[in-house]
């Protein structure tokens, strides 16, 4: 009844964004810039507002004329005046944080936060929310998961004292929508401190067990709900006598103050723990063991576009009893586009940011309602963070229209580059090249990845494969790839000259996911940050990965 309550306020408080979104649907363009004139009027004081002279800009065009396109490395500067404690660098309104993320690699960002990006990212999520708990209104009938990013587990500053990352993810929320949340998550605060990727695994799985009223799943990789799924096996036992005993029993040994925060949260379940218990020995199937597991659960929502689709349709394939709902495109910078139930693609979140679009084939940039459908282009935001024409290197394609507004699907990064030797493989060639591999030799991998090994003499790209193939199999997809990859004048210049060697597929054994995850933590990114990528730039994956033909 109360969780059934807090999701009815939740929606309350989500409605009026949602008809506002509705109405701007209307004038795209108009919405759009009046979003701009706002983010130059309140930051014409700021250091960046008078270089540019934002006071005096009165068009799109003439912004477009006057501000330079950015990325990270040209704001690198301005943000570190910003961590070392300077205010009014790049807005006019104070910086309360710096939100860090890693992206495909492990350089962190840090990504400055004002309470006005804080209400852009709720005029998106606003929207999205009140679709999802208006269409099915059993979803607000249960309780719902939403990952959190495991943060360091001692709080961290700036060297001018500003605080490095919120204290918990539902602080995105913000108000009475993050208070309202934790009367509905399935999991106890203090989850994001758990810096133990195996103990923040066993105590979510705990938490879910407890949780019969499951009724929806969010969280970005779908990688990262499989391998947690996959702990059902190995730590039935231990999770049974926890349930049924009140008690907490992770891989590793918590902190006691974790320990003491989470014990609060423990209750001893022992007819939860028979249920459980009896599913786990009875069910003849991973999906009919989730599905006796949470029979209420509706809803799973993941990225699923671009090389994220083949992992998420086999979680989906796991979840019988759900709906798979696509993630849009959120990145730390700023909320791009949104998922609306019997929609294609997302909706852009055209109230929250303003937007450019620079066309994947060459041209000027365009306007959120000058996009053509079928099109692809990448997305240039500009935020109240201070992020102003700032390139994400997201590339999305328009598959329809709400309205005027684009509904967009992401494709990939389009600034992934590997050159090690002047080869120049871009990801988004590779990930085509792998695709029409995999189609024309019918195989479905559950792991493929493509990485130069520079340990070889001389070094060789390798594609790191677990899938289900025979061996004599091998040198024809390693010929085919290789073919493939040489439509790109570069590799093809570097094999030519010797300076890499012929393709080698690397067969591996087995856990190649949870062992790629693990790699990515170790080299600095966040779980929230780590992304299936048909190419990679790190070095080294054959000591990571356990080799076929390996015990």
């Amino acid at each position: 009844m109360l969780t059934h309550l807090a999701h009815n306020l939740w929606l309350g408080a989500c409605l009026p964004g949602s008809y506002a979104f509705r109405r701007a649907l209307r004038d795209v363009a108009g919405v759009q810039w009046a979003v701009l004139r706002q983010l130059l009027r309140q930051n014409a004081t700021s250091r960046y507002g008078r270089v540019y002279d934002f006071a005096s800009i009165t068009s799109v065009a003439e912004y477009q004329r006057r501000v330079p396109l950015v990325d990270y490395d040209h704001l690198r500067p301005a943000i570190e005046q910003i961590a070392a404690g300077v205010q009014g660098v790049l807005t006019s309104e104070r910086v309360l944080l710096l939100e860090p993320t890693s992206g495909s690699s492990a350089a962190t960002k840090l990504i400055p936060y004002t309470a006005g990006l804080q209400a852009s990212f709720q005029r998106a999520l606003s929207p999205w929310l009140a679709d999802l708990l208006l269409h099915d209104p059993q979803v607000r009938r249960g309780r719902a998961y939403w990952q959190v990013t495991p943060l360091a587990q001692q709080e961290q500053r700036s060297s001018g004292g500003l605080p490095i990352g919120f204290a918990e993810d539902s602080a995105y929320l913000g108000g009475l929508q993050q208070s309202l949340s934790g009367l509905v998550l399935a999991t106890p605060p203090g989850l994001a401190r758990l810096a133990s990727l195996e103990t923040l695994r066993y105590v979510t799985l705990l938490a879910l067990l407890r949780c019969a009223d499951l009724s929806l799943i969010s969280v970005w990789n779908p990688t990262f709900l499989s391998l947690l799924l996959e702990r059902l096996a190995p730590w039935g036992e231990q999770l049974v006598r926890d349930l049924a005993q009140g008690t907490l029993s992770p891989p590793e040994p918590l902190t006691p103050a974790l320990a003491a925060r989470l014990g609060r949260w423990l209750r001893p379940d022992p007819q939860r723990a028979a249920l459980v218990q009896q599913a786990l020995k009875a069910a003849p199937s991973a999906p009919e063991l989730h599905r006796m597991l949470w029979p209420r659960l509706r809803l799973v929502s993941c990225w699923a576009d671009g090389y994220a689709a083949r992992s998420a349709y086999s979680l989906a394939r796991n979840l019988p009893q759900a709906i798979l709902q696509p993630k849009g495109l959120i990145a730390t910078e700023g909320f791009v586009s949104f998922p609306l139930l019997k929609q294609p693609g997302a909706a852009l979140a055209l109230r929250s940011h303003f937007f450019e679009f620079l066309p994947s084939c060459g041209g000027e940039a365009r306007l959120a309602h000058q996009l053509a459908l079928g099109a692809s282009y990448e997305v240039v935001i500009s935020t109240a963070g201070g992020l102003y024409r700032y390139r994400l290197y997201d590339q999305v394609e328009v598959v329809g229209h709400l309205g005027a507004c684009p509904l967009l699907r992401f494709q990939g990064k389009n600034n992934l580059v590997a050159d090690w030797f002047g080869e120049k493989l871009n990801e988004q060639h590779v990930r085509s090249a792998l695709e029409a591999l995999f189609s024309r030799y019918a195989i479905t991998p559950s792991f493929a990845m493509l990485a130069c090994n520079t340990s070889l003499h001389p070094p060789a790209y390798t594609l790191y494969l677990e899938a289900a193939i025979a061996p004599a199999l091998q040198p024809s997809l390693a010929h085919a790839l290789e073919q493939q990859l040489q439509q790109n004048i570069h590799y093809r210049y570097c094999r030519n000259l010797g300076q890499l060697g012929p393709l080698r597929i690397f067969k591996i054994h087995h856990g190649a996911q949870n062992a790629y995850l693990t790699a990515c933590q170790r080299h600095g990114q966040r779980s929230g940050d780590i992304k299936a990528l048909a190419l990679h730039r790190y070095d080294g994956w054959e000591t990571i990965f356990v080799p076929e033909g390996s015990v």
